[in-house]
């Protein structure tokens, strides 16, 4: 098969590469898309020791059942997997799972990720796609659930209402576009504020949702009045950020893993009572759900995705690297 293979720091390949062998309880998906995700871009910068090449990278994935006992049926992959069986699993929070591993890593086990033209999943792991959705467009599910679980998880910490809460998102890629139309179309919230630096992206967001959308510098920012901020970035610079607009008693969910280093005001945060909360991928319900929203339209058109050939990957993957790439979202198609 073709596969965009991760080969060295900053290297992608289109190149052949061995094809997936089926194993029992998995099917052979032929990828019809394929998305780019901000952590395929962590490894491609040498930054995730989950990832280490040689590796096909990709877990934002849509296709058809070429093998297995599905074999025919159209599919939205969910690509976290979790052993089923621990406390994590049996209490519906999958994604807590201390044995979980993702398509598209090696660490700790190997998975070759969906930047191909097949792979193998986990039968577990399979989604029916609905009739009415593009399966083009049904790889944004997984970043969707994503960003769904992370405002979900804020709306649980907030002391007042989420429609009525003042929401600062920070970054306009797929996961804060995402979470904008989620509190817009979903939580009836319309008081949220996105944050983009880079020119050609937020042009494209304030093309797409009701949201205000300003850079960071803006004079139309005041600190301290946010009472959610969902950081979908997770740099040193976007925790500055965060902290900065918090209100008293106000949730930081950081949903972004861009780095770690820098420090971080515990003092304001401790005496203003303010929740810091780390989110990680999504549970099996909340993928679920996800299809759902996505089925039933209430997550937009989805029109700032950008669709790009697969054997075309290594200049998406340059061009995200270097800013010049308006849309928040890549999806490849083999």
């Amino acid at each position: 098969m073709k596969a965009l293979v991760y080969t060295d720091i900053e290297k992608v390949v289109y190149q052949d590469y061995r094809d997936p062998q089926i194993k029992p309880g998995e099917s052979i998906v032929k990828v019809i898309a394929s998305g780019i995700c901000g952590s395929d871009m962590h490894a491609y910068h040498g930054k995730d020791e989950r990832r280490v090449p040689p590796l096909v990278l990709g877990h934002e994935i849509s296709g058809m059942i070429t093998d297995g006992k599905f074999a025919g049926k159209k599919v939205i992959i969910n690509p976290l997997i979790s052993c089923g069986n621990c406390d994590f699993c049996n209490s519906q929070s999958e994604h807590l799972c201390t044995d979980r591993s993702l398509i598209g890593m090696n660490k700790p086990f190997v998975r070759e990720g969906g930047l191909a033209e097949l792979v193998s999943v986990p039968d577990k792991n399979i989604n029916n796609l609905p009739e009415n959705l593009d399966i083009k467009k049904a790889a944004i599910s997984e970043p969707a659930a994503v960003s769904l679980h992370a405002v979900e998880l804020g709306e649980k910490h907030l002391r007042i209402p989420i429609e009525t809460a003042k929401v600062l998102i920070i970054g306009g890629g797929a996961i804060g576009i995402l979470s904008a139309l989620i509190l817009e179309n979903i939580k009836k919230n319309s008081n949220s504020v996105l944050l983009e630096v880079n020119e050609k992206r937020l042009k494209v967001c304030e093309k797409n949702i009701n949201s205000k959308v300003l850079k960071p510098i803006s004079s139309d920012l005041k600190i301290n009045t946010f009472d959610l901020i969902i950081d979908a970035v997770g740099s040193k610079k976007t925790r500055e950020t965060a902290i900065k607009f918090a209100r008293p008693g106000s949730v930081i969910v950081h949903a972004g893993l861009t780095s770690s280093d820098g420090d971080f005001d515990f003092r304001k945060t401790t005496l203003q009572e303010i929740s810091f909360i780390g989110t990680y991928c999504y549970t099996n319900n909340d993928f679920k759900k996800t299809i759902d929203l996505l089925r039933n339209n209430l997550l937009g058109n989805l029109n700032w995705i950008e669709f790009r050939d697969l054997k075309s990957g290594a200049e998406a993957f340059k061009q995200i690297h270097d800013g010049t790439c308006a849309a928040p979202k890549i999806i490849l198609l083999p």
